[in-house]
């Protein structure tokens, strides 16, 4: 049983929620925005956050927010409309454990909320007790899978710290567990860290440890991860989220590779190999990130590339998740129809792999014969993909002015003058929208 904070403004949809929660066993507080969800955090300890992303005062983010600026460490599940995929891909950096798209399949939410609370953030195991180490990464038949499997194969021998670039859902922690596997450490604890999980205060702890006494709160000594993966490899995930302070603490342990807990006079000698990925540049990360710490860190580089430039690798791809889902959920799904191939070569994956992985376990879960069609895909994807301009984003950032009035009067066509669709379709919001109908004279 565990006690859950749901943050929905939907009553009706939060009152099934809760309920169906509470049959499975689990304590529900249900709150309908984001002020009277910060509230419930000062008020009561939570196992876990179901939060809607967008709310009437706010948005979900902003009570995952709040739980990493009081030191909690509340694994958080963002429910999301499909078309705001993008927007969750995006949560994830700020530490949300995962999202599920609307409307809400109840199975899949189960596995979902399972696995958060399941979810182990200390040592993996070592290499030698798992059944099979690279079972996670998948090398793909194309160009660019080959080039990144190669560049594992070549720096995993060796202990060059390893910067791993890729967009949100690329696989980039697979990447990194898999030069692990492959190194002379991998024996030894494999540790990753989501810093942008990461409570500035505290981060510094959590890394380098500290001891009794050391800020209120610290009411014993505490082993930090540098210390907890000595001898093995430790990953730090969207590094460019630490503090410069931490920074600078970072780079002294891996220059004298010693580690100082905080409020000790004691220094410890650590062997660890640092591991880090990031989806931006960090030299030009609007001058937050130190140089000589990015220098120290960027030993040997690598990229991930986007589900979108892996066309060849989509149906190896699916056949493992498909594998994957029917071990989690019972099913003997064997394939995809050729439409939902079709449908899935078509769009633009801006969840990548982690997204590709969430629509096949929703297919699976909706399929009861051994194909899964077109009816067990999202509606909104099967709507982005053969109902949008095939020639232009549908992202209106991405457009320039001479661009935008055709493609707002083509979307509010399609969907029938429905402002709020209209909006989501075009990632912006309707106080936008509005605006720029008056601006380009639209009627609607």
């Amino acid at each position: 049983m565990a006690n859950i904070l749901l943050v929905e403004d939907d009553t009706t949809f939060s009152q099934i929620l809760e309920g169906f929660l509470k049959k499975h066993g689990h304590e529900v507080d249900a709150v309908y925005n984001v002020k009277n969800g910060i509230r419930s955090l000062e008020k009561k300890e939570y196992d876990l956050l179901l939060l809607d992303y967008r709310l009437t005062d706010g948005n979900g983010l902003e009570v995952l927010n709040a739980t990493k600026e009081r030191g909690m460490h509340i694994p958080a599940i963002i429910m999301t409309s499909f078309n705001d995929v993008r927007t969750a891909v995006q949560a994830m950096r700020s530490g949300a454990f995962d999202y599920i798209t609307k409307p809400v399949n109840a199975d899949e939410l189960l596995l979902v909320l399972n696995e958060a609370l399941n979810r182990k953030t200390t040592t993996t195991a070592p290499a030698s007790q798992q059944q099979n180490a690279l079972s996670g990464f998948i090398e793909g038949n194309s160009e660019v899978s080959k080039k990144l499997y190669e560049y594992i194969k070549l720096v995993a021998p060796t202990d060059m710290s390893v910067i791993i670039l890729g967009e949100s859902g690329t696989g980039k922690e697979y990447v990194a567990r898999s030069i692990h596997s492959l190194s002379k450490r991998a024996d030894k604890p494999f540790i990753a860290v989501d810093c942008g999980a990461l409570s500035k205060e505290l981060a510094a702890s959590e890394l380098f440890g500290h001891v009794k006494g050391a800020f209120t709160g610290a009411l014993q000594n505490k082993k930090g991860l540098f210390e907890a993966a000595n001898g093995g490899t430790l990953f730090l995930d969207e590094v460019g989220n630490l503090s410069y302070e931490v920074q600078v603490k970072l780079l002294r342990a891996l220059q004298e590779r010693v580690i100082q807990p905080i409020g000790s006079t004691q220094q410890i000698r650590v062997d660890v190999r640092i591991i880090t990925a990031t989806n931006e540049d960090l030299p030009s990360a609007n001058g937050n990130f130190r140089e000589d710490l990015y220098h120290r860190l960027n030993e040997f580089k690598m990229d991930v590339p986007p589900l979108r430039e892996r066309e060849e690798d989509l149906e190896i791809f699916t056949q493992h998740f498909i594998k994957l889902a029917n071990q989690e959920l019972g099913r003997q799904i064997k394939r995809l129809s050729s439409g939902a191939m079709t449908v899935f070569r078509q769009y633009d994956w801006p969840g990548n792999l982690r997204e590709l992985k969430n629509v096949i376990r929703r297919m699976v879960l909706l399929t009861e014969s051994e194909t899964a069609g077109m009816e067990s895909l999202p509606d909104e994807m099967t709507f982005s993909v053969n109902q949008m301009p095939k020639t232009q984003s549908t992202d209106l950032k991405a457009l320039n002015e001479g661009n935008e009035k055709e493609l707002i009067k083509e979307i509010l066509r399609q969907v029938k003058n429905n402002k709020s669709k209209a909006a989501r379709l075009l990632n912006i919001d309707r106080k936008t929208l509005y605006k720029k109908m008056e601006k380009y004279q639209i009627e609607g």
